[in-house]
C-alpha cells in the first residue's frame, strides 16, 4: 500500500507541477521502483520521458535528490525549465565561484533545494565532499549513466569516482538512468556503481515512429545532393558532422541554399555554444548542424530529421544521435550516408583516444626531461606533439588524461595566462616503472575498433534497420519495423522466408559455425573462416581439416550433399542476412551474431536471399564456380575507383557502369577471367563485354 499510495502522490504531482494528466508508457513503473527506495539501473529511450522518472520522486520525498549531469549546457536547459514550474531546484558546476558554490551549499543544509544538478567534476574535491556531509541526501540520480563505462561510446573519467563518492556520502539511494546501453555497458555501471540489489528496468529502446535509411554514396556531392533532398522533404532537424571543419562546410553549404541554420561544434566557445543551441530549442532556426557534442537533452520535439553525414563511431553513438528525431511521437526520418572511406576519420579519433603505453610514457618521458627545479612544465600540447614525433594530437591529450587519472601529474593554472601548467607529483619514478594498466588499455582499443567495425556491419546489412540495433542491444526476437529502407525493399526484393527444407540446411550450418566458434561473456567469437567451415560441414579429408580434429564434430559432413558452391552461396545470404559477422583482422573469423543464435535454436523468424538449391551461383558449362573469399573492403574502394572514372568519361550515373551490390560481389568473389565475372550476380554478357575488364585487372593485381 505505501508504494500505492506514494504513486498517487506522484500522480498528483504530476498534475500539479508538470500539467501532465497521466504518465507516458514505462514511466510509472520506473517511478514506483523508485519511491521504493532500492537502488536500480534504468534504460529509457530518447523521448521517453526519463527526466520526469527522477525528478517526480524527488518532489514526492523530504531531503535533498542530487543529479549527476555530465553537461553544463544540459543541467542548465533542466533546471531552467524547472525554475519555470516553481521547483526548488538549483545547479553546482565550474561556472560558479566557490562562494557560489558555498552559498548553494549552505541552502542544501538549510532545506532550500529539493533538487541539485551536480558536474561530476565536482566530486572530486575534498571540500565539496566534505560540504556534503551536512546535507540530508535522500537519492543520488545519475543521469547519462553510460559515461561511467570504458565500453560504453562517450566515456567521461569523471564519472569513474561516483561510486567511491557515494559511499563517502553514506550509500544514499542510487538510481542510474539512460538512453542506450550494451548489456556488458550496464553491468559495468551496476559495479562501478556497486548497486545494492538494484531493479533494473528496461523500457526498451525501440522507436516505432522513426524511419531508418542508409544510402550509399561515393562523392561528397552526392551527399549534398541527398541532404538537400532530405532538408526539402521533412524542413526541420539535425546533421550530424563528424568533424568541426566538416560542421562549418555544411552548414555554409546550407545557407548557400537560402535555409537559415546554426553550427554547434567544440571549437566554439561556452557563450557561443549556449547561444546556438537556444537559436535551435527556440525554433529562431530549424536546422542545426553539429558534432555530436550537440544534443544530449535537447528539449525540442519536432525535430523531423537527423542526418548523418558521415559514418559515426559506434551503434550507441548513432542510436542515440538518431533517437533525437521524434520526440513528439510523430514520424521522423533518419538518414545515414554512407561511404566506406568515412571510416578512416573514426579511426583517427580511436588513434586519439587509446595512445596506448609506449605514447603514455613518452609523454611522461617528455615532463621528466623538461620540467624546472618545481618539477613544472609550460609547455603546450602541440610543442609535446612535435617534440615527440606524434602523428595525432588527440593522443598527446588522451595520455595526459592516463597520467592525471593515475595521480602522476597534475595540472594547474599558470599566472598571466590561460594556458596550463603540468606539475610531476612523482618526479623519482622512471617512465619505465610506471604502472599502467596495459591490458586494459589494449581491451579498451580492441573493444573501441570492434564498435565502429559493428557500425559498418549496420551499414552494409540487408535486415531491418531497427532490428538490428535492437538486437545489437539485447533484444531478442526484435519485430521488422516496416518502415526502414530494408523494410520497404530498397534493399532487395528477393529476400523472402525458407522453405522447410531450407530452414533445416540454415540451421544445420549455423550449428556448424557453432560448434567451430566459442562462447564468451560478450558473445560468439569466431575460430575458423569461411572456408574451412564450409570444408568441414561438406566432410572434406583434407590435412587443414584433420590436422585441426574438424572431422570430430558432430556437424562434420552434416552438408555434404549440398557441396561447397551452394553453402558458399549459403554463407554469403547469412552474413548479409545478419546471422553471421566476419571479425576482420589478419585472418576474416566467421561466428554467429545473436540473431543467428536465435535462428540455430529456432526461436525466430528471419528471411533471406536464397542460393539457388544445387550449385549456389551460377556455374559455367567449364564447371567454373566462385569462392566466397571474404569481403576486401580496400578493394571494394578501388573498385569504386574504377567505376567513378567510367562513369565519369561516358558522363553517366555510377550505377550505370555497376550497381555498389555488384562491387560488393566482386570485391568478395574476386573473379580473374571474363568467364568468371559472367558469374557475379549483376554483370550479364553486354555489361561484361563493355565494362568488366579495367575491374577483373584491379582484382588480378590484388591477387
Amino acid at each position: 500500500m505505501a508504494v500505492m499510495s506514494s504513486l498517487d502522490r506522484a500522480r498528483e504531482v504530476l498534475k500539479e507541477v508538470f500539467g501532465f494528466e497521466d504518465f507516458l508508457d514505462g514511466q510509472e513503473v520506473v517511478i514506483g521502483d523508485i519511491l521504493s527506495g532500492q537502488d536500480g539501473s534504468v534504460v529509457m529511450p530518447t523521448g521517453g520521458g526519463k527526466s520526469l522518472c527522477y525528478q517526480l520522486p524527488a518532489l514526492c520525498r523530504e531531503g535533498v535528490t542530487l543529479v549527476v549531469s555530465p553537461l553544463i549546457a544540459l543541467m542548465k536547459d533542466q533546471v531552467d525549465a524547472l525554475v519555470e514550474r516553481d521547483v526548488a531546484v538549483t545547479l553546482i558546476n565550474s561556472t560558479l565561484s566557490w562562494p557560489e558554490q558555498k552559498e548553494r551549499l549552505d541552502g542544501m543544509r538549510r532545506g532550500d533545494y529539493r533538487l541539485v544538478y551536480i558536474a561530476p567534476e565536482r566530486f572530486k574535491a575534498s571540500s565539496f565532499m566534505d560540504a556534503l556531509k551536512d546535507v540530508s541526501i535522500e537519492m543520488v540520480a545519475i543521469d547519462e549513466a553510460h559515461c561511467l563505462s570504458q565500453w560504453g561510446h562517450d566515456f567521461r573519467p569523471d564519472y569513474m569516482r561516483l561510486g567511491k563518492a557515494l559511499e563517502a556520502l553514506g550509500r544514499p539511494q542510487c538510481v542510474a538512468l539512460t538512453a542506450t546501453a550494451t548489456p556488458i555497458v550496464r553491468e559495468d555501471i551496476r559495479k562501478v556503481l556497486q548497486l545494492r540489489e538494484p531493479f533494473e528496468n528496461i523500457s526498451g529502446f525501440e522507436r516505432p515512429n522513426l524511419s531508418f535509411t542508409v544510402t550509399a554514396v561515393e562523392k561528397v556531392a552526392q551527399k549534398y545532393a541527398r541532404l538537400q533532398k532530405v532538408l526539402k522533404a521533412h524542413k526541420t532537424g539535425i546533421v550530424y558532422c563528424a568533424t568541426r571543419k566538416k560542421v562549418d562546410e555544411v552548414a555554409e553549404t546550407i545557407h548557400s541554399w537560402g535555409l537559415k541554420c546554426v553550427a554547434y561544434h567544440g571549437g566554439m566557445s561556452d557563450q557561443e555554444r549556449e547561444d546556438t543551441q537556444n537559436t535551435f530549442i527556440s525554433k529562431k532556426a530549424d536546422i542545426a548542424v553539429a558534432t555530436n557534442a550537440f544534443g544530449m537533452g535537447i528539449d525540442r520535439s519536432d525535430v523531423r530529421f537527423v542526418v548523418h553525414f558521415e559514418i559515426p563511431g559506434s551503434v550507441e553513438a548513432y542510436y542515440q544521435e538518431a533517437g533525437r528525431a521524434g520526440r513528439d511521437g510523430e514520424a521522423a526520418f533518419c538518414e545515414l550516408l554512407f561511404n566506406y572511406a568515412d571510416t578512416r576519420t573514426q579511426e583517427f579519433f580511436i588513434d586519439g583516444v587509446n595512445p596506448g603505453a609506449g605514447m603514455i610514457r613518452d609523454v611522461y618521458q617528455y615532463f621528466l626531461n623538461h620540467a624546472d627545479e618545481n618539477f613544472e612544465t609550460h609547455e603546450t600540447l602541440d610543442q609535446i606533439k612535435e617534440a615527440i614525433g606524434a602523428k595525432n594530437g588527440m593522443a598527446i591529450g588522451a595520455a595526459l588524461g592516463s597520467l592525471l587519472r593515475g595521480r602522476w601529474i597534475e595540472r594547474f593554472d599558470v599566472p598571466g595566462s590561460r594556458a596550463k601548467g603540468t606539475r610531476l607529483l612523482k618526479p623519482e619514478v622512471l617512465a619505465r616503472d610506471l604502472v599502467l594498466d596495459e591490458a586494459a588499455l589494449e581491451e579498451k582499443e580492441r573493444r573501441d575498433r570492434e564498435k565502429l567495425e559493428k557500425m559498418v556491419q549496420f551499414c552494409y546489412g540487408n535486415t531491418c534497420r531497427q532490428q538490428w540495433v535492437l538486437e545489437y542491444f539485447g533484444e531478442i526476437n526484435a519485430p521488422l519495423c516496416g518502415s526502414c529502407d530494408v523494410c520497404r525493399g530498397e534493399e532487395s526484393s528477393e529476400r523472402r522466408a525458407p522453405t522447410d527444407d531450407e530452414d533445416l540446411i540454415a540451421r544445420k550450418f549455423l550449428s556448424g559455425v557453432a560448434r567451430m566458434s566459442r562462447r564468451t561473456a560478450m558473445g560468439w567469437e569466431g575460430i575458423f573462416g569461411r572456408g574451412r567451415i564450409v570444408q568441414m560441414l561438406v566432410g572434406s579429408k583434407s590435412q587443414e581439416v584433420l590436422r585441426v580434429r574438424l572431422h570430430e564434430l558432430k556437424t562434420y559432413g552434416m552438408l555434404k550433399e549440398q557441396g561447397t558452391a551452394y553453402l558458399n552461396a549459403l554463407a554469403r545470404s547469412l552474413h548479409e542476412g545478419g546471422l553471421l559477422v566476419t571479425k576482420m583482422g589478419e585472418y576474416p573469423l566467421v561466428t554467429l551474431t545473436q540473431r543467428g543464435e536465435q535462428v540455430m535454436l529456432g526461436k525466430t523468424s528471419y528471411a533471406l536471399e536464397w542460393p539457388v538449391q544445387g550449385g549456389g551461383s551460377k556455374v559455367s558449362d567449364d564447371g567454373v564456380v566462385l569462392e566466397d573469399l571474404g569481403f576486401d573492403a580496400k578493394l571494394y574502394e578501388r573498385l569504386k575507383d574504377v567505376r567513378n572514372r567510367m562513369a565519369k568519361a561516358e558522363r553517366v550515373p555510377a550505377y550505370v557502369i555497376f550497381s555498389n551490390q555488384t562491387l560488393e560481389h566482386l570485391a568478395r568473389l574476386r573473379p580473374s577471367t571474363m568467364e568468371a565475372g559472367l558469374l557475379v550476380k549483376g554483370i550479364g554478357e553486354a555489361k561484361a563485354t563493355k565494362y568488366l575488364e579495367p575491374f577483373l585487372k584491379v582484382i588480378r593485381e590484388v591477387d
